[in-house]
């Protein structure tokens, strides 16, 4: 029961799990999730298409750099989220016409 007795740590952030603040990581995953979230949008629109191969590239890249100098898991999963959906965009934009038409 020594639990009780110890104050709870304060919370620094939602994706910060070991109690420090991580802005760059914050940023790259917010960055994926955007784009992946905008290239997964324009996939179904042909029209779009160098809009969806852009967004889906710019999303695999920035995502896997913040694979690579992440540093908890919550980020980490944000970021393979994030990966998936701009990896789907980038093969259907790419699937309809490529990156520069």
């Amino acid at each position: 029961m020594a639990q009780i007795m110890r104050p709870a740590k304060p919370r620094t952030g939602l994706l910060a799990t070991d109690g420090r603040r991580h802005p760059l990581q914050d940023t790259l995953l917010a960055a994926t999730l955007v784009l992946g979230v905008l290239a997964l949008a324009t996939a179904s629109f042909r029209g779009l298409h160098v809009l969806t191969s852009w967004a889906g590239l710019i999303g695999v890249l920035t995502g896997g750099y913040g694979q690579y100098v992440s540093e908890t898991t919550r980020e980490r999963f944000g970021l393979v989220l994030g990966l998936g959906a701009s990896a789907l965009g980038l093969f259907f934009g790419i699937y309809h016409g490529g990156l520069f038409g």
